[in-house]
């Protein structure tokens, strides 16, 4: 009897102490069923944005061309509904770490897109959003099928092009005066693509008659479209002029959506304007020092103002006398690409590709108008390609003009131009992007992450010692402090109602530009939102991670090791890359 009891109360506290411990999650490994739908994510994502799929080098969808109807809206916002649903299946814990990045851009760009439809409505205002030349430039000029093949694509996208431009007129409801102007710029772009030298290019091809015909017929009632669309943009200016149209400013709440969506920062929109005075301050006291120890090398004998800023501005101002020749600008540029490689190289900051050179071009016509300088690169799809450098030659500058921008773009600053734009800048980093195993990261890059990296290589640059003089610390110091500014810039003129005249003052007083550089801001902060916050956004959660993992690992810290595992990643989020690279 006591041994029955004794067994009872045994298996009674075996059951317990079973019911006790805690259950095991079963992990399920989701990765290969969420490629699956990353496939089926793009060719969806293609099939809305055809121009899209052609800038990262996929051209099977170049003859496609949307209209921005209402029923088209409808269908893609449905396709962005189904995507979201199916995305909700996974878990992230279910997840490797480089799908969990995926996963939440892919989550932004969905939302992203249903927003940009329903709430931000650029189609309503945005004059420059409807133009077909860069789609038409890139067939006409693209070597990625013989001739023939690219005009029969040609004419497929040239049918629709009437109905498009009919489309974007009916839509513009409430354009900015500004867009109506950079619309017009830019879609005259469209009428040189369409001249004379692409109607011989069909008259020399083995196209048939018939087909030949079409095609000219085609490109004539696009042209025509694109006149009608420029007429209209003209009429509309006669007509919204005396402050009738609407305000490029789009206000607190849609400037702090977009700036989260589009830059998806650990920071807010408010938080990185508020770092961004705090920097402009730290920025001016270390300029003041240097000023202070290099002016007699400068200016002997000139009495040293009391006003600090001044200061700062005359010794500026004086050494931006030296600068390149106008007529040697892009040639300068092409000069300086292999010294960068070089100085890379010997002080083994980055494993660069040689197989994969940096063209330095005049920019395209129809990219004109937004910078002066930008980098092209090649897309996922067909990464053999060449990276453009593309800058703006100053043919259209008056000698006032060109004089202004040299002194902008002066010896020093030229230098960390390139440093941004080329080596180890956006050039580097897009050539490691698209070497991510995550085709995604490329396609789905984060902007804060690519200007961040370019604004973090021209300050780790100088810290290794490239050209390392006083003169190139006080224009580094200038430089940074212009990416600062656009940030004050930025979320000031679109929230904080900034004036002209206290935009001007801010660049070219408080951040010693000139005054062409901060003329074109000025035009660049009315056409765009968020964006000119992206380089100081970027560049504090890159200097910041730095600093971190500095800390964390002691002498065992490598800048290189550092440098490739954080662009190992992709052009990810900088949030989620520190995430990974702490963990």
């Amino acid at each position: 009897m006591k041994k029955q009891i004794l067994l009872v109360m045994i298996l009674i506290i075996s059951v317990s102490a079973c019911k006790e411990q805690p259950k095991k999650e079963v992990v399920i490994d989701q990765n290969e069923n969420f490629d699956i739908y990353k496939e089926e994510f793009l060719k969806g994502l293609w099939k809305q944005s055809p121009g899209w799929a052609s800038y990262v080098g996929l051209h099977e969808y170049d003859s496609i061309l949307n209209i921005d109807s209402e029923e088209n809206k409808q269908k893609f916002l449905n396709s962005l509904k189904e995507m979201d649903s199916k995305l909700q299946t996974f878990e992230l814990a279910n997840l490797d770490d480089g799908n969990k990045i995926d996963y939440h851009l892919i989550e932004n760009t969905l939302e992203s897109g249903a927003w940009y439809v329903n709430e931000f409505k650029g189609h309503e205002w945005d004059a420059s959003g409807y133009n077909i030349t860069g789609r038409v430039w890139t067939i006409v000029n693209g070597d990625y099928a013989d001739l023939e093949t690219r005009l029969e694509i040609l004419s497929a996208l040239l049918a629709k092009v009437p109905a498009y431009y009919e489309k974007a007129i009916e839509n513009l409801t409430r354009p900015t005066m500004e867009h109506l102007e950079l619309g017009l710029n830019q879609n005259q772009g469209a009428l040189s693509i369409l001249g004379d030298n692409l109607l011989e290019s069909i008259s020399s091809s083995t196209l048939s008659d018939t087909k030949k015909e079409t095609l000219i017929a085609r490109v004539q009632a696009s042209k025509e479209a694109v006149s009608n669309y420029i007429s209209s943009l003209e009429k509309l200016k006669v007509e919204l002029a005396d402050g009738k149209a609407e305000s490029p400013r789009i206000g607190k709440a849609l400037f702090d959506k977009k700036y989260a969506l589009e830059n998806n920062s650990a920071y807010t929109a408010e938080e990185i304007y508020n770092n961004a005075l705090k920097e402009k301050k730290k920025i001016h006291e270390q300029m003041i020092e240097i000023s202070d120890s290099i002016w007699d090398n400068h200016l002997a004998n000139v009495e040293k103002p009391t006003d600090k800023i001044v200061m700062v501005k005359m010794l500026i101002d004086k050494i931006a006398e030296k600068h390149v020749a106008r007529e040697d600008f892009v040639d300068e540029i092409r000069r300086q690409m292999p010294i960068l490689a070089a100085f890379v190289k010997e002080h083994d900051l980055l494993t660069q590709d040689p197989s994969k050179p940096l063209v330095v071009r005049e920019m395209p016509v129809h990219m004109r108008g937004v910078s002066g300088a930008s980098v092209s690169s090649p897309g996922p799809y067909e990464k053999g390609k060449d990276t453009y450098y593309n800058v703006t030659p100053l043919d259209d500058y008056s000698d006032e003009e060109a004089e202004s921008f040299l002194r902008e773009y002066n010896h020093y600053i030229l230098q960390i131009l390139n440093i941004h734009e080329g080596i180890p800048g956006h050039y580097t980093q897009l050539v490691y992007g698209n070497e991510s195993p995550s085709i995604i990261k490329s396609i789905l890059a984060n902007g804060a992450m690519v200007e961040g990296w370019a604004n973090y290589a021209e300050l780790m640059m100088l810290e290794e010692g490239y050209n390392n003089s006083p003169e190139m610390w006080l224009m580094r110091s200038k430089w940074h402090l212009r990416s600062v500014t656009n940030t004050i810039l930025d979320y000031s003129y679109h929230v904080l109602n900034l004036q002209k005249e206290e935009a001007m003052q801010l660049m070219i007083a408080e951040a010693f530009q000139e005054k062409t550089e901060a003329e074109e801001k000025w035009v660049r902060v009315t056409l765009s939102s968020a964006q000119l916050s992206s380089y100081f956004t970027g560049f504090s959660e890159i200097y910041e991670l730095r600093e971190e993992m500095k800390a964390l690992k002691g002498d065992s810290f490598d800048l290189k090791e550092f440098h490739e595992q954080f662009l190992s990643y992709g052009n990810s989020p900088v949030k989620y890359i520190r995430e990974l690279m702490l963990k």
